[in-house]
């Protein structure tokens, strides 16, 4: 049985180069989502929604290769992150941040299958965060680039997207920040964690 690799069958939304931001249309995509606030190094909620979004995104996986024989490679872990206030989200003010934790789901898991997995979860982790769901989004058109570093030295790069590279092209803010975590945290340096950086952009008004 093929392993479907996200990552390589829809490369575009998986890469980018570094020291630059490309242009991008995002399709509409599902993931399981939690949303939540507060510093993510220090808030409970956190680490509890980023269980239940393994555990959950897992359970699918299995059930999709038992019921329809298709395996993949469950994608990586996403954020969407913003603030009332966008400078508290460039001076890494994290008490303040809001965000949307999440993992893509293939078009071929079903809602019966996301039901059975949430149960086969709940069995593990309890009662599920109330947040918790299947949704789509659609981005569309979004600059992205590849930021290798530590998270906490983005800041530079986001405040000259915002304040340079945007209003040179004649962009707006469309959705929030958008982060996709190519590395584990758990097993990689900071210095060398992999991370996209992406920001839905519309024409300004």
């Amino acid at each position: 049985m093929e392993k479907i690799d996200f990552k390589k069958t829809m490369p575009k939304l998986y890469a980018a180069p570094t020291g630059k931001f490309v242009e991008i249309d995002v399709p509409e995509l599902e993931f399981v989502k939690v949303d939540g606030r507060g510093d993510p190094n220090n808030d409970t909620s956190y680490k509890r929604a980023i269980e239940w979004l393994y555990s959950t995104s897992y359970a699918m996986k299995f059930a999709a290769k038992a019921k329809f024989g298709r395996d993949y490679v469950v994608p990586p872990l996403e954020g969407l992150w913003w603030a009332d206030d966008p400078q508290d989200f460039i001076e890494r003010r994290k008490s303040r941040w809001q965000w949307t934790m999440m993992i893509m789901a293939p078009d071929f898991v079903d809602r019966s299958l996301y039901a059975a997995a949430l149960t086969k979860a709940g069995d593990k982790l309890g009662e599920p965060p109330a947040s918790l769901r299947l949704e789509p989004i659609r981005e569309g058109c979004c600059l992205q680039t590849l930021h290798i570093g530590s998270y906490d030295d983005e800041g530079p790069i986001l405040a000259r997207l915002h304040d340079e590279i945007m209003p040179s092209m004649g962009l707006a803010f469309s959705g929030p920040h958008h982060e996709i975590y190519l590395s584990d945290a758990r097993r990689t340096p900071p210095g060398k964690l992999k991370t996209i950086l992406r920001q839905p952009v519309m024409r300004a008004a």
